[in-house]
């Protein structure tokens, strides 16, 4: 069980163009830092895992349900699990979303499958 782990030294994953993350993946849930340059995207998706999105650094523009949301470093959004959600990096960003239950599909993705 690991104790302590440093973000930086994790290998760095793309997930679509201008979206690097690095995973921690614990029994229950799946902890996400991405980096996001500014200008990029995110395409409307839903899952089936709840999200809190944490904005560390930037601002980004989250369409929740149709509903723009700005936010900056130090705001949190809740996405509830199936709902329809897309963004836009108004600026580089660095944000924490937090999954439960794991994303399997970034667990896969992070261990190499």
């Amino acid at each position: 069980m690991m104790s302590k782990i440093e973000v930086a030294a994790l290998k760095a994953h793309p997930l679509i163009d201008g979206y690097l993350a690095r995973f921690i993946h614990t029994e229950n849930m799946t902890f996400s830092f991405v980096d996001v340059i500014a200008g990029k995207t995110l395409p409307e998706h839903s899952h089936m895992n709840e999200q809190v999105s944490i904005m560390l650094e930037g601002i980004f523009e989250l369409t929740l349900n149709g509903e723009p949301i700005r936010f900056g470093a130090g705001e949190v959004i809740v996405i509830p699990s199936h709902a329809k959600h897309s963004g836009l990096a108004i600026t580089d960003c660095r944000i924490l979303d937090v999954f439960y239950p794991v994303r399997e599909d970034y667990r896969a993705k992070s261990e190499g499958k």
